[in-house]
């Protein structure tokens, strides 16, 4: 288990303060955040490059504040692979055994397992500048792996890769975690890559680590403004709420909400995800709590999905499939229903 208790770091562009995170044994927490939120110093803090100005970290019940990187069982693995140029794939792969003085028939078998694993087994004895960029990670990877860490950090590793690698790596990385049970925390600033990797995930701002939870819960019910535009909430509206025999009654701009939520305040904001509203031509047969008419004022066709926007006295956004869309037959300009249930109605 990684206990994160109270670090700050100030390095004046970029910044910790008083981030406070526990991270169970093997799980893979995914870390979001908007570009210079402090993702990267707080991996490269854990990892020893940067002492904290104040706070600690405990690892499997030891305190590793202050102690040198090469004794923190921590490997780290940045986006741009940093491989030794001069070294070939099993020497890079085997680089940190090397340093430990381990015996060079294991530095080979770990090699050879961790490059098999990988797939890149047939690629040992080449040097990084003839390989992909996917060959590259991997062999990255590969070299972290091999030295058994306690706590893998993964700093963007798919974020330069194209995108079917991209998705391949993924799948391996996910398998890679299972088969290990390596506790992981990967940087991303893909939302693919939460859903399909993350047991939890962790959004910081300003240094600040504002919301943990697992994927869904996060990305359905963010707890302030900031997490709900972060991750893409569209229905994102300000209102006065009334709470009455355990319901809340929004009203945004004169439409009345009902939801299941409740909060101490009076302004609030309140968030829908798209998918979850109810669309129709004709008036909707639904136990919903929340069924307006409106007029459809714009259609996005985005592929395998539509999006369509619905003035019912406020803009709502609503995520359909394109099966859905034409089955329907919405135009620009014609009138629907929409409902979606109290439950879905998030407030902060």
């Amino acid at each position: 288990m990684l206990q994160i208790e109270h670090v700050s770091k100030d390095m004046g562009e970029f910044v910790l303060k008083d981030a406070t995170l526990q991270v169970n044994d093997g799980e893979y927490l995914v870390i979001i955040g908007p570009t210079g939120a402090g993702k990267t110093i707080l991996l490269e803090t854990l990892a020893g490059i940067y002492p904290p100005d104040s706070g600690r970290m405990i690892l499997d019940g030891r305190d590793i504040t202050d102690a040198p990187p090469r004794e923190r069982r921590i490997s780290m693995v940045y986006q741009d692979y940093m491989l030794f140029p001069h070294l070939t794939v099993a020497e890079n792969i085997g680089f940190g055994l090397k340093n430990q003085k381990v015996e060079r028939s294991e530095i080979e078998e770990k090699v050879r397992e961790a490059a098999q694993f990988l797939g890149i087994d047939h690629l040992l004895h080449r040097y990084p500048e003839t390989l992909s960029g996917g060959e590259q990670q991997r062999a990255a990877i590969a070299r972290a792996i091999v030295m058994e860490p306690a706590l893998l950090l993964l700093d963007e590793p798919l974020s330069a890769l194209d995108g079917r690698t991209r998705e391949k790596l993924r799948r391996e990385l996910r398998h890679l975690h299972d088969l290990y049970g390596i506790t992981v925390i990967h940087v991303t600033h893909n939302f693919e890559e939460v859903f399909s990797l993350a047991d939890r995930v962790a959004v910081i701002r300003g240094g600040e680590i504002v919301q943990v939870g697992e994927p869904h819960e996060v990305f359905r019910k963010p707890n302030c403004e900031f997490v709900a535009n972060f991750v893409g909430v569209e229905n994102l509206f300000k209102g006065t709420c009334v709470r009455k025999d355990g319901i809340s009654e929004v009203t945004v701009d004169g439409v009345r909400m009902i939801s299941t939520a409740s909060v101490d305040v009076d302004e609030v904001c309140v968030s829908i995800r798209p998918e979850e509203i109810l669309i129709s031509p004709r008036p909707i047969d639904s136990s919903a709590r929340n069924r307006y008419s409106g007029t459809v004022q714009e259609i996005a066709d985005n592929g395998a999905t539509v999006r369509i926007t619905v003035d019912c006295g406020i803009p709502l956004a609503v995520l359909i499939t394109r099966q859905g869309y034409l089955e329907m037959g919405l135009v620009e300009g014609g009138t629907v229903s929409v409902a979606f249930k109290a439950s879905s109605v998030q407030i902060f």
